[in-house]
């Protein structure tokens, strides 16, 4: 028997929840459905099928639960609307992968850049709020917080890098970007994962958020 729901519509423990399964799932699912090895997420754009479904409509996805999430301050709902901007950009302006050009120069690295800058400062939110906080649970929280916003800066550093060097790294390594946009999406959606209070080990019975209920 389906239980009667006890919210009228979804909130920002279950936009956070949504949003942290689709970005540590967009990597392995556009990687698997691509018809070859990929070079980075963004090339799944070029796959079509599976792949490019997946890539824009995960993107899609994201944009929109941003769209709805406000944070607890201006600022954060200022950024979330930014983030969701920038992840439509991600989406609607493919990357420049191999000989492919681009509708707009820049656009796609300008989105991809920010979007992931906006969602490092979350994770440095979340950190300071569950830092505050003081109890064990909260303080394994601000650990993940912010091994997950180190993680999203250094992949966005190395991979800017790496572009604006002509490709020192890639050359080393061919799937550097894949593996940067990889680390900083699974670094956002373990992020996102940890602040919907699901998790039993990371929350306390008073504060553990129940999807269904």
């Amino acid at each position: 028997m389906l239980l009667t729901p006890q919210r009228e519509e979804i909130d920002h423990r279950t936009i956070k929840l949504l949003i942290g399964l689709i970005a540590l799932t967009l990597a392995t699912l556009t990687s698997y459905f691509a018809g070859g090895t990929i070079t980075s997420i963004s090339a799944a754009y070029y796959e079509g099928g599976w792949a490019q479904s997946i890539l824009v409509g995960f993107l899609f996805a994201i944009a929109a639960f941003l769209l709805a999430y406000n944070g607890l301050s201006t600022r954060e709902m200022v950024l979330s609307k930014v983030a969701a901007v920038a992840a439509l950009g991600v989406a609607l302006f493919p990357c420049k992968c191999g000989n492919r050009e681009q509708i707009i120069p820049y656009v796609h690295a300008v989105s991809a850049t920010t979007m992931f800058l906006v969602l490092a400062y979350f994770c440095y939110v979340f950190y300071r709020r569950a830092q505050q906080k003081g109890y064990p649970q909260a303080t394994a929280r601000a650990c993940i917080y912010a091994a997950c916003g180190i993680t999203i800066v250094i992949a966005v550093v190395v991979v800017a890098f790496d572009a604006l060097s002509g490709g020192m790294l890639s050359a080393q390594v061919p799937r550097l970007a894949f593996y940067g946009e990889r680390a900083a999406l699974m670094a956002f959606g373990v992020s996102w994962l940890t602040a919907s209070r699901v998790l039993p080990m990371l929350t306390r019975e008073d504060e553990r958020f129940w999807p269904l209920s």
